[in-house]
């Protein structure tokens, strides 16, 4: 799959297929956008919020989550605020999500079954890493947009101007609802 790709870009290249697509760093609409990785937000979130290239900055992550208030997702936040002049922030779920009753009981059997050594594990638990948590989803949708949305409205180098808010997309039609937080 990753030789087509890279056969595809060759000819998107040459014929300056990137041309309508250019824009700078900065999102136009001030805007950064946290969400899930799913396949079938690719392109229905932007679709459905109205975004085209160069209006907001999309993080995505498995279940569009902020698991700890000094994780991936809540780095890229910082950066958007300070760097890239984001002013406000849309924390977007999804109907029928895949971290929805996540468990590492599930990625257990499925890390052994493929070969990764309980010894490996026992490594990583040693190092402080609680596997348990780090690959636990959520249960119930509407609070872990809460959850999230207090995680940055709360954070300590996030300033009280900024605007969050939080969302779930119904993943067939785009439609939105807000959550309140």
């Amino acid at each position: 799959m990753i030789d087509q790709i890279i056969q595809f870009n060759n000819q998107f290249v040459d014929s300056k297929g990137y041309e309508k697509y250019i824009t700078d760093k900065y999102p136009d609409k001030k805007l950064a956008v946290l969400s899930c990785m799913d396949t079938r937000l690719t392109e229905l979130l932007p679709a459905a919020l109205g975004l085209k290239n160069g209006d907001a900055k999309i993080i995505k992550n498995a279940g569009g989550l902020v698991i700890s208030p000094f994780d991936s997702a809540m780095r890229s936040l910082i950066v958007a605020i300070y760097e890239l002049g984001v002013e406000e922030i849309m924390v977007v779920a999804h109907s029928n999500c895949g971290a929805c009753h996540m468990s590492f009981d599930h990625f257990h059997h499925e890390m052994t079954r493929r070969g990764i050594a309980e010894e490996t594990l026992d490594t990583i638990r040693k190092c402080g890493i609680d596997l348990n948590t780090w690959l636990e989803g959520f249960k119930d949708t509407p609070e872990s947009v809460r959850k999230t949305v207090e995680t940055i409205k709360t954070h300590p180098l996030v300033p009280h101007d900024i605007v969050v808010r939080g969302f779930i997309i119904d993943s067939k039609t785009g439609k939105l609802d807000e959550i309140a937080c």
